[in-house]
């Protein structure tokens, strides 16, 4: 018994080690992921170049993720966590030649982002790395989890903000190279003295892909909420690649990166708040009404050219997202066996984040060729939707997200009287009290 807690203790004091490399490896990769947005939207003045720069960032991590999932599953996570970290390095350091050269164009970039997200696919769901700790221990890690996760989002723009006040991309470029080497010596530091993980290979990938998708798709209710996800997380990813573009024509990099981490803090917040007084029941509700708040947020957020009134509207629209994710996870995982949870959550993830590629795709072409000639002076909508948003050549963005905000609040009124939905909380009770 002893022997056992104190490998327990170390095993966790392993997995804290690799928990540190990561989080500095995520604020790194936070760092360059905001001075790209910015970079290409100076350089171009285009919303689609930015957008398309995300596409890339985004989709080949995206549709790679299963395949990694169950190669997580059969090999050391450790050493895929080494060679995504350390091959994704490649496509930065091609980006920073490019930048030394002169200036990178957006090809080069776009080529440069696309190497670095199929090799960052192995890095997700490597990182759970539950083989390190016992089961007690997994609330606690979670946690963890989640803070390295947002790190991106509360400590890298407002760090990004100011070191593009005295400095240029390139900086950023080099500082997130640097954390690699950082994620690759803890990952190899915390595989050094483990017992070699052995997989017993009994079905194909095919297999298990398919008997993820079934658990999917034999339980209507989670089939209709998964494609619902997905809609909704093409009217978030619309102000996820808008925001930027709407900001730099009216303020500084540095300004944008302070109002990010405000807006972030919303969600660092409700999660403390959760965590406090966890959700116990009404799921359907609580998932329609945060997704309801975060359409109206969203459309505020749009609403003028002024940061009081953004960072006030965004902040609230992030104290929304984990009181929907919190209820959407329950629903799901109540709903479906314990057994193929891995492989149908792989798939669940491909299917629900298809709405970001989409909107990735679409969202920048829109506000630059069709939203933003309308509200410019003497546009369309100058004289009309104008005299409420403002005219200029950020309030065709500002509009296009106000739009998808009221989109995501009928969404959510459609997703509350969904019957098959709520049937998903009635099993999850009986799965409680049995």
């Amino acid at each position: 018994m002893e022997t056992t807690m104190v490998d327990s203790k170390g095993f966790f004091k392993k997995f804290l080690l690799l928990w540190s490399g990561q989080l500095i490896s995520t604020i790194g990769s936070g760092l360059t992921a905001f001075g790209l947005a910015i970079y290409v939207f100076q350089q171009t003045g285009k919303a689609s170049a930015m957008a398309l720069v995300t596409l890339l960032a985004f989709m080949p991590s995206l549709l790679l993720s299963p395949v990694a999932g169950v190669l997580a599953d059969r090999y050391d996570r450790r050493i895929l966590m080494v060679l995504g970290d350390s091959l994704s390095a490649i496509g930065l350091v091609y980006i920073l030649i490019c930048m030394l050269s002169g200036e990178a164009l957006l090809w080069q970039i776009c080529v440069g982002v696309t190497i670095s997200s199929v090799f960052s696919s192995l890095l997700d769901p490597a990182y759970k790395a539950t083989d390190l700790l016992t089961e007690e221990q997994y609330t606690k890690a979670s946690g963890l989890v989640q803070v390295a996760g947002s790190a991106k989002y509360l400590i890298s723009p407002i760090i990004a903000g100011f070191l593009l006040t005295v400095s240029d991309i390139k900086l950023l470029l080099v500082i997130d190279i640097c954390t690699f080497f950082v994620t690759v010596t803890s990952a190899l530091a915390v595989r050094k003295g483990l017992p070699s993980k052995t997989y017993e290979q009994t079905q194909s990938f095919f297999h298990e892909f398919k008997d993820g998708w079934r658990a999917v798709s034999e339980n209507r209710g989670v089939l209709v909420l998964v494609i619902m996800t997905s809609v909704l997380t093409f009217y978030l990813g619309i102000i996820e690649t808008l925001s930027i573009p709407m900001l730099l024509t009216f303020t500084n990099s540095s300004v944008i990166g302070t109002v990010e981490t405000v807006v972030a803090t919303g969600m660092l917040v409700s999660s403390v708040i959760i965590g406090f007084i966890p959700i116990k029941k009404g799921y359907v509700k609580i998932l329609s009404f945060s997704l309801f708040f975060e359409g109206i947020f969203m459309a505020v957020f749009g609403l003028r050219e002024n940061i009081a009134l953004i960072c006030i509207s965004g902040f609230f629209l992030f104290a929304m997202m984990p009181f929907a994710n919190s209820s959407l996870d329950f629903l799901v995982r109540t709903n479906i066996d314990n057994a193929v949870q891995g492989r149908a959550w792989s798939l669940i993830g491909v299917i629900s984040q298809f709405g970001f590629v989409a909107a990735y795709a679409l969202s920048g072409v829109l506000a630059d060729y069709v939203f933003t000639p309308l509200l410019v002076d003497g546009g369309l909508l100058a004289d009309s939707v104008g005299k409420i948003t403002g005219t200029g050549q950020g309030r065709g963005t500002g509009f296009l997200i106000i739009i998808a905000g009221i989109l995501l609040s009928i969404t959510s009124f459609i997703l509350f009287n969904l019957k098959s939905v709520k049937k998903l909380e009635n099993r999850g009770d009986v799965c409680i009290s049995d």
